[in-house]
């Protein structure tokens, strides 16, 4: 059977996606150069370039296919629900770790004005953020929250619960449950 036209091409690209997701994960964006990311993936560098003109390119698409691996599963959800399926996503991480080496790694890196997915990070935190209160007011108006819960610290807690969990988990897989803790934590904030 006849590969589709530009099959190759696909499969190159998430090829050098792939790569590229290991390396700025064990890097960051910094210590990973073009180069290394071609000679790793086993293609040239003129071949890297053809697919993602500059590093820059190749760092948001990797961005956002990170994005979209966990964005359908909450997309539908709402109030306690949402939460819950964030507690799915962290067990789901627990199995993939060059995608929480890359955040990590990431996200630290961006904190600097002049990284060139700072604007990027700003702006999916501003964005979780916002859709985790949005489920923490939802619970909170269906009676769902315990007393003196509020949304807008609560879904910063949860945001940062999750970021430390995975460095956490990062460090000692072994001894850290991301989603048993994130679970723990929700039930202590919500009654049933």
């Amino acid at each position: 059977m006849a590969k589709a036209p530009g099959a190759k091409g696909s499969a190159t690209r998430e090829h050098i996606l792939a790569t590229a997701t290991a390396m700025f994960g064990e890097s960051g964006y910094r210590g990973a150069s073009l180069r290394d990311i071609a000679v790793r993936a086993g293609i040239t560098h003129p071949g890297v370039l053809y697919h993602f003109p500059t590093k820059e390119s190749l760092l948001l698409e990797v961005l956002r296919r990170r994005d979209a691996l966990d964005g359908d599963a909450v997309a539908s959800a709402v109030g306690l629900a949402e939460l819950e399926r964030h507690v799915e996503i962290a067990r789901r991480n627990a199995e993939r770790r060059g995608i929480i080496e890359l955040f990590a790694t990431l996200s630290a890196e961006a904190t600097s004005p002049d990284h060139p997915a700072h604007a990027y990070f700003s702006e999916r935190y501003e964005r979780v953020v916002a859709g985790i209160r949005r489920a923490y007011q939802q619970l909170a108006e269906a009676g769902g929250l315990r007393d003196g819960i509020e949304p807008d610290d609560a879904a910063r807690q949860w945001v940062a619960l999750m970021d430390g969990l995975q460095i956490q988990w990062l460090l000692d897989p072994a001894r850290t449950d991301m989603a048993r803790v994130l679970e723990h934590h929700l039930n202590a904030q919500v009654t049933r």
